[in-house]
Parts: structure tokens; C-alpha cells; sequence
């Protein structure tokens, strides 16, 4: 097994971030489910050896993570969260990344345009990083995680802030690494996108894994919810007009750039609106995100049930 806990916990003063959980992660890509708060973040900070657990054990490759620092050259870790030089370009940081893992400078060059070109950011590797937007510093992210050539990449929300086109072609490629050999364990809001990836799921919540498996055994109760997708476009009114054509969407609203729809049938509204912004026939589509709020009521529905 890739990383196995045993009654790993983790407490933040009173607060539980991860209580209890045992669990093994084979190779392959494994979907991390749960919206925030439930311990994502919690169990993939401990996982890299950012987070000390509070008590239990955790093995990486058959092996200890804290206080291991060799562990590190087989791990990559593209982060939820932003942390750039937004002076410096998409190639310089790379490369300055790829240093730090010993690499000399021209090595870590060449590494680094490798890891650009992977995630389709070579033609503008030149520009600031301070000038890209959400989705192309996702990619950058994703970028860093890889350029060492890891046998272990975590990826937290890295499809967050990606228009539809460009979470298509990082779906594919997180599944192309896992049949090429890598083990790759990601988080998503987006039930149907982890689908796409993998059918190897932890469904995390309150700190607790609730369940783990194949997806396909629990998909029937996560269908019985209706999902939300907030949707930024340039025209959102455009937007709607398309997908309102479709039976699977049964509400819209508008916010400021946004139009949020609600569907029954997920599968079937992201097969059409992936097609809707490579048509381009509503216009540029920037971004999507599912709402916090509909993934925590999936969740209370399955430990209700």
C-alpha cells in the first residue's frame, strides 16, 4: 500500500481536524470527497509531513513521513491555497522549485518547461505569475507537484477556479499519471469530476471517514440530491438560455457574472456544459464551482442514512 493510517487523529486545541481514521491508499488515483471543514486538508497536510498527528501512525511507502525529510523527493504537493513570488514568472519559480529539490540550474530549466508544457502553460511560462488568472495558477501549482518526477502526487482542489475545457484536459491528465504508475490522491467539491478520475473514493466527514470504496455503490443516494453549479461567463444570460433547453436543469438564478443552476442529473449537465464552452456558442466560460452548501447536504444525507 501507497500510505496507510491507524487511528490517526488530529485535535487543533479543542477543535478535532481528523479523529480516528484508518484507512489505505493503493496505487492508482484515489478521490478524496468531503466538503470544508470535514478534514480534507487536515489528512493531506499530515500525509506531505506538514502536520504532526496528534496520535496514531502514518506510513508513506511502507515508512514513517515526520522526520523523514528523504521522503520528500517522492512526494508532490499542489496545495489549495496560492503562496507565489507574483513578481516572478511561471518558469523562474518552477525552476527555483526544482532546486530546492537539488537539481543544478540547467537541469531544473529543463524540468521545469517539461512540467509547463505537461499542463499546457508553456506559451506563456514567460509572464508573471501576478498576471495569470485563478485557473492558469492552478495549473502552475499542478506544475510544481510534478516537476521532480514524484511517485506520490496530493493534489488538493486543483481543479478549482478552471474553466470547463481546462478541468476536461486535468481530469485527463490526473488519470493518465495514475495508469502511467503514479498514486495520485485528490480532493474535489465536484462528485462528477472525482467520478471521472477514479471509482476509488474516502468520503471524509467531521474529521471521520464515512466510507470508502468504489463510488458506484453510494452514487444512487449522492443522485438523490440535487446538485448546484455556479457557472462565471461572460454572458451569463446566454449561458442559461442554452442549458435551460436541456431536461436535467430544474433552476437558475443570476448573481453578479454568475448564473448558479441546479440539476438532478449531473452527469448529463456537465457532459453538456463542457460541450456548450468548447462551442463557444454562449461565449467565454471562465469558471465553475460547486457550492459548499449542497456537497454538506450530501453528506448529512449519508450519515443520516
Amino acid at each position: 500500500m501507497i500510505v496507510t493510517t491507524e487511528h490517526l487523529s488530529k485535535w487543533y486545541g479543542h477543535v478535532s481536524g481528523l479523529n480516528d481514521v484508518s484507512v489505505t491508499v493503493g496505487e492508482g488515483v484515489t478521490g478524496l470527497l468531503g466538503p470544508n471543514g470535514a478534514g480534507k486538508s487536515t489528512f493531506m497536510k499530515i500525509v506531505t509531513g506538514q502536520l504532526r498527528p496528534s496520535t496514531g501512525t502514518l506510513r508513506v511507502f511502507g515508512e514513517p513521513i515526520w522526520g523523514h525529510p528523504e521522503q520528500y523527493q517522492r512526494l508532490g504537493f499542489c496545495p489549495e491555497q496560492d503562496a507565489f513570488y507574483e513578481q516572478m514568472t511561471a518558469l523562474a519559480w518552477i525552476a527555483a522549485m526544482a532546486r530546492l529539490h537539488g537539481m543544478d540550474q540547467d537541469t531544473a530549466d529543463a524540468a521545469a518547461r517539461r512540467a509547463l508544457a505537461t499542463v499546457d502553460m508553456l506559451d506563456v511560462a514567460e509572464r508573471k505569475i501576478g498576471s495569470y488568472s485563478k485557473g492558469m495558477r492552478q495549473r502552475v501549482k499542478l506544475a510544481q507537484a510534478i516537476v521532480h518526477d514524484p511517485q506520490l502526487l496530493v493534489l488538493d482542489e486543483p481543479l478549482n477556479g478552471m474553466d470547463p475545457i481546462m478541468r476536461r484536459r486535468t481530469i485527463r491528465l490526473i488519470r493518465d499519471w495514475g495508469r502511467e504508475g503514479r498514486s495520485v490522491i485528490v480532493s474535489s467539491h465536484i462528485l462528477h469530476e472525482i467520478e471521472s478520475m477514479t471509482s476509488t473514493v474516502l468520503l471524509i466527514h467531521n474529521g471521520r471517514v464515512v466510507a470508502e470504496g468504489d463510488i458506484h455503490q453510494i452514487r444512487g443516494l449522492i443522485d438523490a440530491h440535487p446538485h448546484q453549479v455556479s457557472i462565471r461567463a461572460q454572458d451569463p444570460q446566454a449561458v442559461a438560455r442554452h442549458l435551460l433547453g436541456g431536461d436535467e436543469v430544474t433552476s437558475v438564478r443570476f448573481e453578479e457574472g454568475v448564473v448558479v443552476v441546479e440539476t438532478a442529473k449531473p452527469d448529463a449537465f456537465y457532459t453538456r456544459l463542457t460541450r456548450l464552452a468548447a462551442s463557444g456558442e454562449a461565449g467565454p466560460i471562465e469558471e465553475i464551482a460547486s457550492p459548499d452548501d449542497t456537497l454538506q447536504a450530501v453528506f448529512s444525507y449519508l450519515v443520516k442514512s
